[in-house]
This record gives C-alpha cells, sequence and structure tokens, in this order.
C-alpha cells in the first residue's frame, strides 16, 4: 500500500521537483514550491529518495502564485508556472552554481547572476501541437505529462502570440479536413521578422487532398505550409517560403535564415542575450583562429566571423551546413564549414591545426567524446554553451583536472516557467 506522509519543501532540484527531507531521505514532489508545507502520496521510494505525488497543500508558500494557463500540471510543458518569475531565476541561478561548485570544483564567485528574460511569457517561436481525432472530436494541444494523452489547448501562454493566433486557425481548419484522423502534429513557428510558417504531419496513404483543402487558406494568411509524412526527408513544400530569418545581434543587420522544420534557438531574444554574451567572454578576436563545434546554421560562427575572426564551423546535420554556407555568402562574410561529427573532425580534418578558441554548443548530452580531443588540441580558451547541467560538469571535470581552469560562467534564462536553463563557461589553460 503506498503511504502518505508530511513534509516541508526547502528547494528545488533540476527537473523541476521540489525537495524536502523526510526520514533520512530525500523527498521529490512535483508541482511543489520551496517552502510549502504539504501532504504527499509515495508513489516510489528507493534507499536514499523518495518520489511523491501532491495530495494537500497544507501551508502555501510565499513564492506561489496562481499559474494563468488552465491545464498547468497536467500538460507536460511547463513545470514552474506557480512559482514567482523572481523565484524562478533565484532557483536556477542556485541549480547551476550548484552544479559547477558541487560536482566541478568552480568558486561560486566565478558564477555570475543568470540572465533573466525580460518577458517571462509569449516567447517561443517554435510550438509542436499533438493531435488527436476522438469520439467527441478532434482534439490539438499538448500530451498529458508522463502519457501519451493529448490536452486540448486554446493557447499557449509562453508561445508567441502569432503562433497562438496561428493555432486558433488550424484548430479550425483540421476537423474539417480531408483527413483529421491522420495528423498525428502540426509544428508551428515565427521568425524574428514575423513570418509564419506551419508543417502538418500527415499518415494518409495520399496526402494531397489535405495540400489541396489547407493551401487556400494558409495562402490568405500569409503562411508557410509544408507536409511531413514521417522522417524529417519526407518534407514537401505546399506554400513557401522555404526559410525563415533570425537576427542573432542587437542593433546589427545580420540575418541568418534556417530551413523550415530545421533548428534555431525557441527564444528569439534570449538567444540574442546568450550570443552578445558569448561575443563579450571571447574578447578580441581580430586575426583569432575560432573552431565552432555543433554550429547550427552558423548562430555563433558567423556573428565570431563578423567580428574579425577567423572562423571554422563543424555540424554533423547537412543541411545546416548548406544554410550556414548560404547565410555567409548572403552577408558578405568569410568562414569554413565542414560537415561531420564533431569527433570525425577533430581526429581527421582538423588534426594538425591549432585554434586560439573553442566553441562548443552540444545537444543535452554533452560532449563526452570529444573531451580527449580538445585535451590534445589544447586551445588557449574553450567556451562551452550548454542546455544541460549535469552532462556540462561531466565534461568539465576531465578539463579541470588536466590544465583548465573555468574563469566564469553564468546562466542565461531561454525557457521561463520550466527548469530549462541554457549556460555559458569559460576555460582557459594555466
Amino acid at each position: 500500500m503506498l503511504r502518505e506522509a508530511e513534509v516541508r519543501i526547502e528547494a528545488l532540484a533540476y527537473g523541476g521537483s521540489g525537495v524536502g527531507r523526510l526520514e533520512g531521505k530525500v523527498v521529490f514532489v512535483a508541482g511543489a514550491a520551496p517552502g510549502d508545507v504539504l501532504r504527499f502520496r509515495t508513489i516510489r521510494e528507493k534507499k536514499q529518495f523518495i518520489e511523491g505525488e501532491l495530495i494537500t497543500l497544507l501551508q502555501p508558500s510565499s513564492e506561489r502564485r496562481v499559474a494563468p494557463c488552465p491545464v498547468f500540471g497536467r500538460c507536460g510543458g511547463c513545470q514552474w508556472q506557480h512559482l514567482l518569475y523572481t523565484r524562478q531565476v533565484y532557483w536556477k541561478d542556485r541549480i547551476i552554481a550548484d552544479f559547477l561548485s558541487r560536482q566541478a570544483g568552480v568558486s561560486a564567485d566565478l558564477v555570475k547572476p543568470l540572465l533573466a528574460a525580460e518577458d517571462e511569457w509569449g516567447y517561443r517561436s517554435r510550438v509542436q501541437f499533438k493531435c488527436r481525432q476522438t469520439p467527441t472530436g478532434f482534439v490539438m494541444g499538448f500530451y498529458r505529462r508522463g502519457s501519451h494523452f493529448v490536452i486540448d489547448v486554446a493557447a499557449c501562454p509562453i508561445a508567441a502570440p502569432e503562433i497562438n493566433r496561428a493555432l486558433t486557425l488550424f484548430r479550425t481548419w483540421l476537423p474539417a479536413s480531408p483527413c483529421p484522423d491522420a495528423i498525428p502534429q502540426v509544428d508551428l513557428a515565427v521568425d524574428d521578422e514575423g513570418h509564419l510558417a506551419a508543417v502538418v504531419h500527415c499518415l494518409a496513404a495520399d496526402p494531397q487532398p489535405l495540400a489541396d483543402y489547407l493551401a487556400p487558406r494558409v495562402r490568405e494568411q500569409g503562411m508557410a505550409l509544408y507536409l511531413q509524412r514521417g522522417r524529417k526527408d519526407t518534407l514537401a513544400e505546399v506554400q513557401g517560403p522555404e526559410e525563415l530569418y533570425i537576427h542573432p545581434l542587437p542593433q546589427s543587420s545580420l540575418r541568418l535564415a534556417y530551413a523550415i522544420g530545421g533548428f534555431a534557438q525557441v527564444n528569439l531574444a534570449q538567444n540574442r542575450r546568450l550570443v552578445d554574451a558569448l561575443l563579450h567572454a571571447a574578447g578580441e578576436l581580430s586575426g583569432k583562429r575560432i573552431l565552432d563545434l555543433y554550429c547550427g546554421m552558423g548562430n555563433f560562427s558567423l556573428p565570431l566571423a563578423l567580428a574579425g575572426a577567423e572562423v571554422v564551423g563543424v555540424e554533423d546535420f547537412s543541411p545546416a551546413i548548406v544554410q550556414a554556407e548560404r547565410n555567409a555568402v548572403a552577408n558578405g562574410l568569410s568562414a569554413r564549414f565542414l560537415s561531420r561529427p564533431a569527433l570525425r573532425a577533430l581526429t581527421h580534418d582538423l588534426r594538425t591545426e591549432r585554434f586560439d578558441l573553442v566553441v562548443l554548443d552540444p545537444p543535452r548530452a554533452g560532449a563526452r567524446d570529444i573531451v580527449p580531443e580538445l585535451l590534445r588540441l589544447r586551445p588557449a580558451r574553450i567556451l562551452y554553451v550548454s542546455c544541460d547541467p549535469a552532462t556540462l560538469v561531466r565534461d568539465l571535470k576531465p578539463l579541470v583536472h588536466n590544465g583548465y581552469r573555468v574563469t566564469g560562467a553564468r546562466g542565461i534564462d531561454l525557457f521561463p516557467q520550466t527548469y530549462h536553463l541554457e549556460s555559458l563557461t569559460c576555460l582557459q589553460t594555466g
């Protein structure tokens, strides 16, 4: 039988849960806030920790607020809407500083304050909406936490206003489409110039009737439309344009294109602050040789080139490299790009080359496989952009144990209302 107990929540964990202690064990409760006194039901118990489900708030924390989203707590997207944004910033600051100090030995005074978002709502420029035809009608929204049950959503408070307007249109169009039961997902995106694009995933044997049905509707709205029948290589244009654009630098004419269905940071305003922070951390760049690993379509490479650096960008997704090369030409910049996995580029193409600075922005899994090659290459400085503090500190350990030292770090909040955070860590030899 699952037991119930009371606990006071003392902190927040990376992952979003509130943290308390009971009978010598750490207790994790989703949806809790520091300062809460609550009753929970045990859903999993191990030797050192308990995972609990919140039953009753006995004494709500002063850090709480009423979440504005009617499906918060059921939708799997946001974890922290119930927290005042100032407290979200505080705990994200604590989380990144604790990871760096406890697991990588980084002094707390080297961690600068988190760059909080100026807008905590309406910031997401790309959103995937799950769809399902049910006996009671067509639903379009997000998966319920821990399941594939689709919660119907009329609007998302963290999505850009343009995306919510497009969501309203598709919620009207798709139920009357030729194949509503064959549409599992719709991806909506808006760029820095207000252009909208939709990718409708279609599992019908013949998607043409759906394309014919949607084309005049999206054309009237000035929206790009693509259909996808499976993997990304099945993406087919119904109506262009082919690209969206970001402006990665404040008060600059630099304009970078990315393909419909391609990757760009979801928080465009905070991405500008991230790029700006990286340029400041890089310092004087004129004449310096820089290697940008996991470079994508040039989000860091081309601002670095604009600042006077000689840049080599590496990315294993070849369409992104094609886009990076086009972006360089379109902006009158010179940079060299390689379509390779980072490890292969370091062990083959670039093995004998030398760089003053290496920038890396790996996926959530981190860069464990290339750390030995970074130690062999031994650039004077490394700038590590991370979206997961656990894999960040794992990768930092062999660097700081083999002649590098952390000279500074800070978090950047690209994802308000969630526990996710980006960070920038600076290392140098000696």
